[in-house]
């Protein structure tokens, strides 16, 4: 098992760890900073350090149970098993992954009552797809989205018992992803605090820590894929 530093704390950049596993495949930490693939959001890319030794990592990825891969570059020299390294992401990448992940979140509660098809986060680009056969205009959407970037709400993460899925499954606005159950715990992300709340939904993503840290953000385009389905691409200003 891979202890998951950055579902507490996604502005860490970097933490020491023990070696696990190691192999072409991915070397098994610990514990790690790096986020791994999923849930439309890229795995981190970075470096492990250690003495006499580094390897470049080209993604973190999910592997068997609950273990991450960090995935080396081909023909690196791999530190053995016990061998404590210092794992460090690329934080401008993650950063700019943070920025926009949250920033999909606003867009999500603009797009009121409408169900998420798709998704995925990029530092340059991100787009979700609703099941919505009627978009609002996109100038309307992007003046939307940074009036509450500059709002500068309060982003904060907060664990809570999974059966609150059952009592309110409303919660999930996602029909392409679904949150893992089975732990007994599932965590939340939460823009905006006491009778101003913006979004509330489970995600195991990075996020920033206030709407204001995203920056301006321009909508691209919105396309149609399909008969109802509507993909709203954004990016930063």
């Amino acid at each position: 098992m891979t202890r998951r530093l950055f579902l507490d704390d996604s502005t860490l950049a970097s933490t020491s760890a023990t070696v696990i596993a190691s192999g072409a495949d991915g070397i098994v930490l610990d514990q790690t900073v790096f986020y791994a693939r999923g849930g439309g959001q890229p795995g981190d890319s970075g470096s492990l350090h250690w003495d006499g030794g580094s390897v470049t990592i080209t993604e973190a990825v999910k592997g068997e149970g609950e273990a991450i891969l960090h995935v080396p570059t081909p023909d690196a020299v791999l530190p053995p098993v016990g061998t404590v390294v210092e794992a460090a992401i690329d934080w401008t990448r993650r950063h700019a992954h943070m920025r926009m992940h949250t920033a999909m979140h606003l867009l999500c509660s603009l797009i009121k009552g409408a169900a998420v098809t798709g998704g995925s986060v990029g530092a340059e680009k991100s787009r979700l797809d609703f099941d919505l056969p009627n978009p609002p205009p996109k100038e309307e959407i992007e003046a939307g989205l940074n009036a509450l970037i500059a709002a500068d709400y309060p982003v904060q993460i907060e664990w809570v018992d999974e059966s609150v899925l059952d009592t309110d499954p409303s919660l999930v606005r996602t029909m392409s992803v679904q949150p893992p159950r089975g732990t007994g715990r599932l965590r939340l992300m939460r823009i905006g605090d006491g009778d101003r709340l913006i979004d509330l939904q489970p995600c195991g993503g990075t996020h920033v820590s206030r709407t204001g840290e995203i920056g301006p953000i321009r909508v691209l385009k919105i396309e149609n894929k399909g008969k109802q389905n509507r993909r709203i691409i954004i990016v930063p200003a």
